[in-house]
């Protein structure tokens, strides 16, 4: 998926390093397998209104995508940047276990936002070790990342069981102990040292430009934040959408495990793709594809046809993300690895949790012609993408002026 920068056998990496980054990556993932499908479920079953639910899953986004830049930018600077993991995960269980106690709407809401904020730098941290794996050892991303696709299938297979035999108070009991792996992995997650500057003789070719200050690639993660901002509606109303049609917690279960079991494909193909298609390709595609998946998504066609919509989140996340990750590769040097992962889910987040605060509103409204309006957002991404491909400086190679692809 992201190309590797040096020996291709990995050679000089540390020991287990990607059994151990594989697990890491599988944790969190855990986690968002049992709340991404049933928390919606879980608050549904408590009478929460489609204006709260909207309001509970979009004011920790925010705050999310306000602390995990903050603190990646610290990660940066320690020794070890695995130990925030162990801050992150030991936190974001006492929040777990305090949402026992709580069914009405205002403890709810905040302690849902407090996980938010203490889950936030989870997921980026971890992604910026492994890609710094990635930069020194020529390793592969996609046979690292592919595993946490792979847990969120588990968890949201086995959610779906016990929701159906249990009932929706399941979900709390997962997500508890999904946050006890996390803090067991955070224990164990690679320490690979700090960040390593331009100058130091690591063997790596520099990344092109200014970094972070790249208009470009600035304009290319507000394009894609706008794009996957789409899945809004989809996040927040879907299950509840598919139990109102009749489908079991079971058959939910397998629709969300369809989506990602499409990502886990992505990632296993990702040497093929990054040898026949350029980063921008894959972007573009993956935003095109959302496009047409949020027209056809109100249309009733039953189990079958929402599999195979399902089955498109491959191209209209992980084509994209993928895209995304080696774009940064290409621009942003190490020193400001954290940083770029804090700005990609700064953006990302941020468009997500005004979007799924509009999608209470919104489907409150218009019911399932709010995916109209998601292809609407999505085509709006798309554009953005491509004006950012034009935008970057251009290259004189031995045929002449060419865009940058990698």
């Amino acid at each position: 998926m992201i190309p590797a920068q040096n020996s291709p056998t990995g050679e000089g990496a540390p020991p287990r390093f990607r059994l151990l980054s594989a697990l890491s990556y599988c944790a969190p993932l855990l986690v968002n397998g049992i709340v991404l499908p049933f928390f919606p479920v879980w608050l549904a079953g408590h009478s929460f209104s489609d204006h709260e639910i909207g309001v509970i899953l979009a004011v920790p986004m925010v705050v999310r995508v306000l602390v995990a830049p903050v603190v990646a930018m610290i990660a940066d600077r320690m020794k070890e940047r695995a130990d925030v993991l162990l801050w992150s995960g030991g936190l974001s269980l006492l929040t777990a276990v305090a949402l026992y106690w709580t069914t009405t709407f205002w403890p709810v809401f905040i302690v849902f936002t407090l996980q938010g904020a203490t889950f936030a730098p989870y997921v980026p941290v971890v992604e910026s070790i492994v890609i710094s794996g990635v930069r020194r050892w020529g390793l592969d991303y996609g046979s690292m990342r592919v595993w946490g696709s792979i847990a969120f299938i588990v968890s949201t297979l086995v959610g779906g069981q016990l929701i159906n035999r249990w009932g929706g108070g399941m979900v709390l009991d997962v997500m508890a102990f999904g946050f006890i792996m996390t803090v067991v992995m955070a224990i164990f997650c690679p320490r690979i040292g700090p960040t390593r500057r331009r100058g130091q003789p690591i063997d790596l070719p520099a990344a092109t430009g200014s970094g972070l200050r790249e208009p470009h690639l600035l304009l290319l993660l507000i394009g894609v934040a706008i794009q996957q901002s789409s899945h809004a509606v989809l996040n927040a109303f879907s299950s509840i959408y598919w139990h109102h049609l009749g489908f079991s917690g079971t058959e939910v279960g397998l629709l969300w495990s369809a989506g990602v079991a499409s990502e886990v494909t992505v990632f296993f193909l990702s040497k093929r793709l990054s040898r026949r298609f350029d980063a921008w390709t894959l972007i573009r595609f993956g935003c095109a594809i959302s496009v047409c998946r949020w027209i056809l998504f109100p249309m009733n066609t039953g189990f079958a046809g929402f599999f195979l919509l399902q089955c498109f989140h491959g191209f209209t996340y992980a084509f994209v993300h993928t895209g995304v990750q080696r774009r940064i590769v290409a621009t942003v040097q190490e020193t400001q690895e954290s940083s770029a992962q804090g700005a990609y889910f700064f953006y990302v987040g941020m468009a997500m949790a005004l979007m799924t605060l509009a999608s209470g509103y919104l489907y409150a409204w218009l019911g399932v012609v709010s995916y109209y309006v998601m292809a609407v957002v999505a085509f709006s991404g798309l554009g953005l993408v491509i004006f950012a491909y034009y935008l970057q400086p251009q290259r004189v190679l031995s045929g002449g002026k060419t865009r940058e692809a990698a």
